[in-house]
């Protein structure tokens, strides 16, 4: 059985301090190249390995973002 999961940033709260991306054991997170509506470039998913270990929205300070984790066959 192979987990896969994904995560959601809330892209106009997130605030680029790139905690997250220290965590993520699989290398998932990475920051865009454009700017929220404050300025900041904001997490993303750069590729399609995340485990939804929960890592990234554990240790994000202003909570805005979200695991999700799903088994599949």
């Amino acid at each position: 059985m192979e987990i896969k999961g994904y995560i959601e940033v809330d892209i106009q709260k997130c605030k680029g301090c790139q905690l997250c991306a220290t965590v993520c054991p699989k290398a998932v997170i990475g920051y865009s190249d454009k700017t929220n509506d404050k300025g900041y470039y904001y997490a993303i998913m750069v590729n399609e390995d995340c485990i939804g270990c929960g890592n990234c929205a554990i240790v994000c300070p202003d909570s805005v973002i979200t695991a999700y984790r799903a088994a599949k066959k």
